[in-house]
């Protein structure tokens, strides 16, 4: 969605809302597509005392597997962003403010990038997911398996030696 921001830069107290979906079920994340709903998109552009920000809204159903033990989880997201916009950039290492050049913004743009950046790099069904045991692949969060746990690391077994 392209928006036009010439009379929100010119116009001090001036403001507009935006409300729409946008579509992310096309984006890939390691080999699966997360995105199972539109997400729902709600954005306020306002220009206070020549200083123009933007507050997005969102709120998407978010899926897919735990990264311990591979349980398919479902989770609403809701999430906050807000950024400062300018009409050019002196520098472009600067990541305080958004440049809307020629008072133009892709605001479905800078939602995706926003979303992605915000998406946990570690996602587990529950804080304390005890994953899957190593030898059997049995959930663990289901109960204990039949597996020996004593089973010593064949390259010490030189040091068991010593001990007997």
């Amino acid at each position: 969605m392209l928006l036009s921001l010439k009379d929100i830069f010119v116009n001090d107290g001036m403001k507009s809302e935006y409300k729409y979906e946008l579509s992310l079920s096309d984006i890939e994340l390691s080999g699966i597509y997360p995105f199972k709903s539109d997400v729902s998109v709600n954005a306020v552009i306002e220009n206070k005392t020549g200083l123009v920000t933007i507050d997005i809204d969102v709120e998407y159903l978010y899926c897919r597997p735990c990264d311990r033990c591979f349980v398919e989880v479902e989770t609403l997201m809701n999430e906050r962003f807000s950024h400062r916009l300018v009409e050019s950039l002196e520098s472009e290492d600067n990541d305080e403010y958004i440049e809307a050049t020629d008072c133009k913004l892709d605001l479905s743009e800078l939602v995706t990038t926003d979303i992605l950046l915000n998406l946990p790099s570690k996602y587990l069904c529950k804080g304390d997911c005890q994953g899957l045991c190593q030898k059997c692949g049995h959930n663990l969060n289901l109960g204990e398996c039949d597996c020996d746990k004593r089973e010593i690391d064949p390259r010490l077994e030189a040091l068991k030696q010593l001990l007997d």
